[in-house]
């Protein structure tokens, strides 16, 4: 199956979709070819629009790639942003082709780990609109206020650099355990896809959930298929 994607929100993240989706078909070992088309997208359009709570105008944006993407022969497509999914209900009743969802991807695995409390980790937006409240059966808990403003702005400058302080990265690391620790969080959510910058190849002290990963597999089970 020709799968498409809407990169570019941001670079980083959209880096770390295709080499793990690559990764993933080469381990399959089933000697099919990965059908893939990526569109650009701008993070800067994007993160007006989430701030601005521009759903229809985001989905307009999505709705010209939805279309070339199938105009290029992509069967399904995928939006390679955790944020970008705060419009994807909107987008689904306008796209073209079909939308492999990461939020409903991400619901499956937390239940099938029996995880009944967990903490979030994102931009502003998705923590405190709480993405992730239509979960069932799922209670979602975010950063104290403070701590929350902190780790939207570190997350926002990993976002657009792509890069992560060490300063940055104890932000964030502090605001997952105090989750685990005080909030009795079972997981932590990372709902920012740039978010793996900071945590790869480090101990961050407490479990957690990478959304991308999970949607990323859901992708590539996609592409496997007729």
């Amino acid at each position: 199956m020709h799968i498409g994607m809407i990169g570019g929100i941001g670079p980083a993240a959209t880096e770390f979709y295709y080499r793990n989706l690559v990764k993933a078909h080469q381990l399959s070992g089933n000697g099919s070819k990965l059908e893939l088309t990526i569109c650009h997208a701008q993070a800067s359009d994007l993160i007006h629009n989430i701030q601005a709570g521009a759903v229809d105008e985001q989905v307009r944006i999505f709705e010209v790639f939805a279309n070339r993407l199938r105009a290029a022969g992509a069967d399904v497509m995928a939006v390679t942003s955790i944020a970008g999914h705060f419009c994807i209900s909107e987008l689904e009743k306008v796209s073209p082709i079909p939308i492999i969802n990461a939020l409903s991807g991400l619901e499956s695995v937390l239940a099938e780990s029996d995880y009944r409390k967990v903490g979030v980790l994102g931009n502003k937006v998705v923590m405190e609109t709480r993405l992730f409240d239509s979960f069932q059966n799922i209670e979602i808990v975010v950063p104290p206020e403070k701590s929350l403003d902190d780790v939207h702005k570190a997350y926002m400058s990993i976002a657009v650099s792509g890069a992560v302080t060490e300063e940055q990265r104890r932000t964030i690391f502090q605001a997952g355990r105090k989750m685990c620790e005080e909030q009795g969080a079972q997981t932590v959510v990372l709902a920012g896809t740039d978010l793996f910058v900071a945590f790869d190849g480090q101990d961050c002290g407490f479990n957690y959930t990478d959304s991308a990963l999970v949607h990323i597999d859901a992708i590539h089970r996609a592409s496997l298929r007729e």
